[in-house]
């Protein structure tokens, strides 16, 4: 199992003026203590089940760029960009500015967005669910065209591009590494087995149901199953032990899940990559033990 730490609190201990060089630190003791991943929400305002609207939140991609330049190996994306957020044409450029200047190390995670009451906060477009799911499929077909050799037009219902030239194209081949996030059964799961090559599901009961049913949505597809990366989110809040870690990281093999981003809670992040760092390789073999 491989471990990512997922950052979606910035309200740290000292201030906006800390937040700088506290990622430094965290990036590159993650990086250290043997961490994956890393990973930013893609929110302009914090969450619910964070904190309030109010705290600290950092644009993601600016961050993703920091982050970059502060580490050399973890992989580095959204868990998950709002497709509404940006048009597809600059997102798929901005996936391959931090791939090349990463030195072959981003990803896309992207889902149909979520947040209304951020979105018409700040006059982002919110279309209706609907709609939404349209221009998330648009979106990945864009993505899929500007990081091949096909710089051709592009005519959807929702998005017009008269020519999707990338330069520099991306140095990670065949492209950037590709979640989506969420699971919906009918629409969302769907677009995982026809496009992705990750899910993203929380660690409960209903994950077995939600994984059947990405599997029978490969056999409908001719995907194999076994293809997809099956990844989860996982929140430490302070006060966790390294046992309840464990815990939770065995639970999430049980599931068949070979990814887990951990999302630290609290003032102190640094405190909880030293956590993260103690269980690493014991995580490593979970997959195994849990199979043996």
């Amino acid at each position: 199992m491989e471990l990512g730490i997922h950052l979606a609190n910035f309200t740290y201990d000292g201030g906006p003026q800390q937040l700088a060089p506290t990622l430094a630190r965290v990036a590159r003791e993650s990086e250290a203590v043997g961490v994956a991943r890393l990973t930013v929400m893609d929110h302009l305002w914090q969450i619910g089940g964070v904190g309030p609207v109010e705290n600290d939140m950092l644009e993601a991609y600016t961050t993703l760029g920091f982050l970059a330049a502060h580490t050399e190996k973890v992989l580095l994306h959204t868990l998950v960009t709002g497709v509404t957020y940006r048009a597809p044409g600059l997102l798929a450029k901005q996936i391959s500015t931090l791939d090349v200047l990463s030195g072959g190390r981003a990803g896309l995670g992207i889902g149909a967005a979520w947040n209304e009451e951020e979105s018409l906060g700040l006059g982002l477009d919110f279309p209706p669910t609907k709609e939404r799911f349209e221009r998330l499929e648009e979106t990945l077909r864009i993505c899929l065209q500007m990081w091949s050799d096909d710089e051709g037009p592009f005519d959807g219902e929702h998005y017009t591009l008269a020519r999707t030239l990338n330069s520099p194209q991306n140095l990670t081949r065949p492209r950037p590494y590709l979640m989506i996030g969420g699971g919906g059964e009918r629409k969302t799961l769907r677009l995982v087995a026809q496009y992705a090559d990750a899910c993203n599901l929380g660690i409960a009961p209903v994950t077995a149901h939600k994984l059947e049913v990405l599997q029978r949505h490969c056999d409908d597809l001719g995907r194999d199953y076994a293809t997809v990366e099956k990844t989860a989110i996982a929140g430490i809040p302070p006060g966790t032990s390294r046992d309840d870690l464990l815990g939770t990281l065995r639970d999430a093999a049980a599931l068949g899940f070979t990814v887990v981003y951990l999302m630290p809670g609290g003032p102190d992040p640094l405190r909880m990559v030293e956590l993260v760092g103690s269980v690493v390789e014991e995580a490593s073999g979970l997959q195994e033990a849990v199979a043996g």
